[in-house]
C-alpha cells in the first residue's frame, strides 16, 4: 500500500513538473557560422566558385519581431573594391491556422564595392507563406539591382521545399524566378533551381546541393567560367 501511495505521488510530481515548464523567454538569441564550397546567389557564385565562411545572428521576440545579420565574404574580382557582403534584416512572423507569414526588409551591403562609381548595395522588401514543407517568397526590389542603372522594381519569385526524413536526413528543393528591368542589366529574366540533402551530425549539419540556372553565363568569373553553370555545392554550418 505505501509503495502504491509512493508510486501515486512521484507520478503527481512528475506531472506537476511536467506543467511547471519553464516559460517561454521575452527574448531569443542564436547565431550560425559555417563552411561552404561556394556561395550561390539565386544560382550565381559570389565567389567565383570558390570557398566562402559565412555566419551570423538573429534576435526575435516572443511576439514575432526580429533584426538579424548575415555576412560572407565575396570575390573582389566580382565585387570591385570590396570582399565582404553584409546583410542586416528585420521582420514580423506570425502564423494563422496552418500557415506562417513572414514580412521584412532586407539590405544587402557591400563595404568598398562600386560600380562605375556608384554603390552596389540592394535593398528589398519580401513577404513569404509557409505551408508545411512548402514556402513561397516575394521580394521586391526597391532599388537599383546592385547597382544597374533604372533596375528598381525588379522582384524575385522564391518556390521551396524541406522534408524531415528522419534519422537526421533532410531533402530540400528550391525554384526561383528572377525579373530584372532595363537593359543595363543585360537580362530580362532567369530561373534558378537547387536540390539537396542534409545530414545532422550531433548539431553540425552537413549538407550538398545541385545548383543550375537557366542563363548560366551572364555572370562571367574571373577565369572565364560561367558563374551560374551547374555545380555542386559542399557545407557544414551549425547554430547556436
Amino acid at each position: 500500500m505505501k509503495k502504491t501511495l509512493l508510486a501515486t505521488a512521484l507520478a503527481l510530481c512528475a506531472t506537476s513538473t511536467a506543467y511547471a515548464a519553464d516559460p517561454e523567454p521575452d527574448f531569443t538569441f542564436t547565431g550560425n557560422a559555417g563552411l561552404f564550397s561556394d556561395y550561390r546567389f539565386r544560382g550565381f557564385s559570389q565567389t567565383n566558385l570558390k570557398p566562402a565562411m559565412q555566419g551570423g545572428f538573429d534576435f526575435a521576440h516572443k511576439s514575432g519581431f526580429y533584426l538579424g545579420n548575415w555576412n560572407s565574404n565575396v570575390a573582389s574580382e566580382l565585387f570591385s573594391g570590396g570582399n565582404l557582403e553584409m546583410d542586416f534584416y528585420g521582420g514580423y512572423k506570425f502564423k494563422y491556422e496552418d500557415f506562417a507569414f513572414d514580412v521584412g526588409g532586407l539590405y544587402y551591403y557591400y563595404p568598398g564595392s562600386k560600380l562605375n562609381g556608384s554603390t552596389i548595395d540592394n535593398f528589398e522588401l519580401y513577404g513569404a507563406v509557409g505551408w508545411g514543407p512548402f514556402t513561397l517568397k516575394y521580394s521586391h526590389g526597391m532599388t537599383d539591382f546592385f547597382g544597374a542603372p533604372n533596375s528598381k522594381n525588379n522582384y524575385y519569385l522564391d518556390l521551396g521545399a524541406a522534408f524531415d526524413l528522419g534519422d537526421g536526413w533532410g531533402a530540400n528543393a528550391h525554384v526561383g524566378y528572377q525579373k530584372l528591368k532595363n537593359d543595363a542589366t543585360g537580362l530580362d529574366h532567369y530561373v534558378d533551381y537547387k536540390a539537396g540533402v542534409t545530414k545532422d551530425l550531433n548539431g553540425w549539419i552537413l549538407g550538398l546541393s545541385l545548383v543550375t540556372t537557366s542563363k548560366k553565363d551572364w555572370v562571367i568569373t574571373n577565369k572565364g567560367k560561367n558563374a551560374g553553370r551547374f555545380g555542386a555545392v559542399l557545407g557544414l554550418s551549425k547554430a547556436f
